[in-house]
Formats: structure tokens, sequence, C-alpha cells
């Protein structure tokens, strides 16, 4: 499509940061119009740009999609947008501010945002990606942990983890594989490469919210994967896998075999984490990619 350049010199691009707790949320990205029970977290942050009232159709592109249930402490999206009557286009705070406003109900803040050159891509750009699983131990029911944690993490009911066995299996991980044994099959999958290469994967204690202000102790792990990009569901899928060689239900070698056999069927049935111990905690890009346009902006 060919852009009228007097129609379009205050379009501007921005990239967006967000956050959401994912509990409410259908995932990060569109549900079709025919499912009604819950939106994803882009339908409502296109719903507030819409708000702004600009003058060309509200079209978001998240860089990262996450699952029902799963979390964000940092995902992004890039969009257009071009306010009517020739107004000059946003500061960066003043459109965090306004969309915030329009986001209040929800349970979704954006954080920050940059004006970007108008061939930015969000998803395309991002140099990589970090998630965050955490796993809280001891406690018999997930009612029992603090109200702070209780639906934002997995709560393994025994005390105790081998973690040395857990990073043996971590470090097989990290690389260049073949990952198919731990992606889910989805509608895209015969589209994909299943060849990754994970940069990070490590495990370290955690802590809970609450920690200063709960009655007991609260043992804490969290385990974070680096990559630039994942296959479908491949976090929760790794995750369950070192949780089961911590519990001793797998053994390294066991693990070695399930990745070695590049078959998502041949992963064990109930064995993937659920969704909402699950962060996406960060997606990072080149600084020189977010360069601002030319033009100055204003409120």
């Amino acid at each position: 499509m060919i852009r009228c350049a007097d129609n379009m010199h205050n379009l501007a691009r921005y990239l967006i940061f967000f956050q959401y707790i994912g509990t409410r949320y259908r995932g990060a990205t569109k549900v079709p119009s025919h499912q009604h029970d819950r939106k994803g977290v882009q339908d409502h942050l296109e719903d507030a740009i819409r708000r702004l009232r600009p003058n060309n159709p509200v079209s978001l592109s998240v860089s990262s999609r996450t699952d029902s249930g799963v979390h964000a402490l940092s995902n992004s999206a890039h969009f257009d947008l071009q306010r009517m009557k020739d107004k000059p286009p946003f500061t960066e705070d003043v459109l965090v501010e306004a969309l915030n406003y329009h986001l209040r109900t929800e349970q979704i803040r954006v954080t920050h945002a940059h004006r970007v050159p108008d061939n930015f891509h969000a998803r395309h750009r991002a140099q990589s990606r970090t998630y965050i699983y955490r796993i809280a131990l001891g406690f018999s029911k997930q009612s029992l942990l603090p109200l702070t944690d209780c639906e934002l993490c997995w709560n393994l009911s025994n005390m105790e983890l081998d973690v040395e066995a857990m990073h043996k299996a971590a470090a097989m991980l990290v690389g260049t594989h073949d990952f198919s044994s731990f992606r889910a099959i989805s509608t895209d999958t015969p589209f994909k490469s299943p060849v990754k290469t994970l940069d990070v994967v490590d495990i370290q204690p955690g802590s809970s919210f609450a920690s200063a202000h709960f009655h007991r102790e609260i043992p804490f792990w969290e385990l974070k994967f680096q990559s630039r990009s994942f296959l479908y569901k491949q976090v929760r899928r790794m995750t369950g896998a070192l949780v089961a060689v911590g519990q001793r239900r797998l053994s390294v070698p066991q693990l070695r075999d399930i990745m070695e056999a590049r078959d998502s069927l041949i992963y064990p049935k109930c064995l993937a984490a659920p969704a909402n111990g699950l962060f996406l905690a960060r997606v990072d890009y080149r600084e020189e990619d977010l360069h601002p346009s030319t033009g100055n902006s204003t409120d």
C-alpha cells in the first residue's frame, strides 16, 4: 500500500513494554472473535489504543506469545498511531500515561515506550527473550501460600530438590539443539524449525514476594531460560523435566534420551510445568534499533 506523505507526516510508530498477570487472560495475543469467555492481553491493549481515537486502524504486533495463564514482567509490542486533526505525535510519557488510564480496570500495565523508526518490528528485531519460572517448596496446598504468591508460582509439596542433578541436566540443554521433544504440537509446528540456541539455563534460589511479612519461611527456586526465541510450550516442558530430575523421577541420562529422540510424542505425559509459575521477564533489543525517528514529539 502506498502512503500519501502529506497525510502521514504525523504518523508515529511506538514500541511499548508492558506487564500483566496472565491468570485472567487467554494468552498475550488476540483471541478469535468467536471465543468470548476470555480475551487476550493484545485485545485489551488495542482497545486502549482505540480510545486514543487514532486516525488509522489499530493493529498491534506483539513480540512474544505467552500461553493462557502465563505472566509477563516485560513483554513488548509495536504499533502505528496517527492522531486526528493533524495533532503532533504523543510523547512517550504521555502515551504511557494515557494507555494506563484506559487499562486501569485490567491487570495490564504499560511500563515505558519508545518512538521507533517506521520499519521497526517488535518481534523480528528482538535479540533475546528471558523467562523465569518460580517454584515454591513445602506446601501441601496452593491455598496455603501467601496471596502475593499463590497464583504466581508452582507449589511442590516436597521440601527438597536434587539441585545438583538439575544443574547437570540444565547444562545439557544449553547450546544449539533440536528441541523437538520439548515442543508441544500447534498449528504452526510444520513451519517452524525445532533447532534453537539456549544461551542460559540457570537454577538459583528465589524468594517469596511476601518473604519479610509471612509467618514462616518459604523455600523458593527460580529457573531462568534465555534464547532469541522458543518453541511452543518449550519452557514449561523443560521446566517440568528439570523438576522431575530434581525429584529423582527422571535421571539425567533419561532426559538426554528424551532430547536426542527429537520427538514431541516421546515427552512424558503430564510432566510439563503449569502455566501459573512462568513469567516472561524481558525482551531485549539493540540500542541502535531503538533510535527515534526524526521529528519532535509534543503533548
